[in-house]
């Protein structure tokens, strides 16, 4: 498959940036669309363009400097990791006077890890992270296939069902075997495939270093540098906790999850609907799912999660803007108010929670509680939201 049909929503911002800024990084984990994303504005076969995985592409940047200072408009480096010594070329050429060209440059590893190469574009640079397909780029009546199928255009579009989990398999050997490596990886290919499953099993939940650092017989320093590593690669998120003064004993270690779905699915044996119906961790798939979908639908500023050892918790803690809003996942008819959602409303002086469930209807559970579709637009993420609606029969009430 060459592309993919779908338009990506954050060609858009790729655009603007460029207009702002003389460099714009877009990162996000292999095979999530950058490179077609770069190809709308660049094409393949332009002087324009070079892909360092591409052997003619890398010897004409054996003279660097010379290849590209004469280029004008939007030059595309794709996955930029393999060249670090092009940063400070590039901060060269981003000072120049009247600046004749834009550089978009592609990575597979996030800003944390490419940050010690483009110190030196500090206040050049601008990163745009990109996902995989959500919901509002295929639309809501496939939501279903994206939860199953996971993101990665390839996942999503194989015609199969096992041509998507034959990809995904793939996928995460080239992973564990090629890419974790060049980072410096060296558990082995076994080790490393054992420490994905006992990610997956441990996705949704409270980490628990000790106990993985038992299981790999590894130092619990290398675990915790494992889990950076994935990541910075994009492959994993580590939510952090939230506390504060409370006088309440609240959880201070991170929660873990994979973030494509369609990944966590493979890792737990799951391939299609009917199978994830049936599944035991069916809610924390869903769970982590729509968690995704929330963060890269609202991009708040800073995003946790919190809860208590007395059992109040809330799934998500978004800042954004000075105001502080409560995200709750429910995969049940019709939420209802629970006494943790008001501990949490009070507790942490909530602007507003919302309460994201698979429903169809928006509707009015409490002063500040909302439930909210899941196949809806987050509120705030720029695409107009539905009205909301008293809550049906058996939802809001006492708690």
């Amino acid at each position: 498959m060459a592309g993919h049909p779908i338009p990506r929503a954050a060609l858009n911002p790729v655009t603007r940036a460029l207009r702002r800024s003389p460099v714009v990084a877009v990162v996000g984990p292999r095979q999530c669309g950058k490179t077609t994303l770069a190809r709308q504005l660049v094409p393949a076969g332009s002087a324009n363009y070079f892909d360092l995985e591409d052997p003619v592409s890398l010897a004409r940047l054996d003279q660097a400097l010379t290849e590209l200072r004469d280029l004008t408009g939007t030059v595309v480096i794709d996955e930029v990791q393999h060249r670090p010594d092009l940063f400070p070329l590039l901060r060269v050429l981003a000072d120049r006077d009247a600046n004749p060209a834009r550089f978009l440059v592609l990575g597979s590893a996030g800003p944390d890890l490419l940050r010690q190469s483009a110190e030196s574009l500090a206040g050049r640079i601008e990163y745009i992270e990109l996902t995989g397909f959500q919901v509002a780029e295929v639309g809501a009546a496939e939501m279903g296939r994206l939860w199953v199928r996971g993101g990665f255009p390839r996942s999503f579009l194989a015609d199969t069902d096992a041509d998507s989990a034959a990809w995904r398999r793939a996928f995460i050997r080239t992973f564990v075997e090629r890419d974790l490596p060049q980072f410096g990886a060296g558990l082995g290919a076994p080790a490393l495939h054992r420490f994905l499953a006992m990610l997956a099993h441990c996705h949704g939940q409270i980490l628990n270093v000790a106990e993985l650092s038992t299981a790999l017989d590894v130092a619990q320093a290398t675990v915790r540098r494992y889990l950076d590593l994935l990541e910075h690669l994009f492959l994993v998120r580590q939510l952090r906790p939230w506390h504060e003064n409370l006088r309440k004993r609240q959880v201070k270690r991170p929660k873990v999850y994979l973030r494509d779905a369609g990944l966590y699915h493979h890792l737990i044996g799951v391939g299609t609907m009917d199978a994830l119906q049936t599944h035991p961790r069916i809610g924390a798939s869903w769970e982590g799912f729509v968690i995704e979908k929330v963060i890269a639908e609202a991009a708040p500023d800073e995003v946790y999660f919190w809860a208590t050892h007395n059992g109040a918790e809330l799934d998500l803690l978004l800042m954004t803007g000075g105001r502080r809003v409560g995200v709750e996942v429910k995969r049940v008819d019709a939420p209802r108010r629970t006494r943790s959602m008001v501990v949490a409303l009070d507790d942490l002086r909530l602007d507003a929670l919302w309460v994201v469930y698979p429903g169809d209807v928006r509707y009015v559970i409490d002063d500040r509680i909302t439930a909210l579709p899941a196949a809806a637009p987050f509120p705030g993420s720029g695409a107009a939201a539905p009205a909301a609606y008293p809550a049906p029969p058996g939802a809001g009430g006492a708690v």
